[in-house]
């Protein structure tokens, strides 16, 4: 179980690590790569483009944004758990997805590029020892640990599979 404690994030993030709680091995960042490849795998060429509403986010707008995403997250704990003490700021997620243009990729690209995206996520947490683990950082004007970094990976990763799920498939 990752149990970090709540002054280690933003309460923002509580509802991600709640959802990443349902992972309790050190294999977490693979179970839930498996888990999203299965999902994202499954979605239909006539689903793909499908929009629940006008302006709302595309399936391969979702995946994308879970890769744009992690990567923030990765350059935030690499930042933090070599000691930066930088506050390292925010990011419009919106302006992200508009200008990312997924809908001109295949599905299957972005899924490709998630798989490599949590492929070196999880070499990046593996090359953390237990201090660097235990660093704490400025995000988005928040603390934030290195640690509490991982879950908040899975739990939005979790969080927009939930999403895909309910309104898109």
């Amino acid at each position: 179980k990752m149990n970090i404690p709540n002054t280690e994030y933003a309460p923002f993030y509580a509802n991600y690590v709640a959802l990443a709680s349902k992972y309790n091995s050190n294999n977490s960042l693979l179970d839930s790569l498996n888990e999203g490849l299965q999902l994202f795998r499954s979605i239909s060429s006539e689903k793909e483009m499908y929009r629940y509403e006008p302006n709302k986010w595309t399936p391969k707008d979702v995946i994308l944004h879970i890769v744009d995403a992690e990567r923030i997250f990765q350059y935030r704990a690499l930042r933090i758990a070599r000691g930066d003490k930088t506050a390292l700021p925010g990011f419009e997620e919106n302006s992200y997805v508009e200008t990312a243009n997924a809908n001109s990729r295949t599905l299957n690209s972005i899924i490709e590029e998630f798989k490599l995206i949590r492929t070196v996520t999880i070499q990046l947490f593996e090359t953390f020892n237990e201090h660097q683990l235990l660093e704490i950082g400025t995000a988005s004007d928040k603390k934030i640990s290195v640690r509490a970094l991982l879950p908040i990976i899975i739990g939005h990763q979790l969080h927009h599979q939930n999403i895909l799920n309910e309104r898109y498939l």
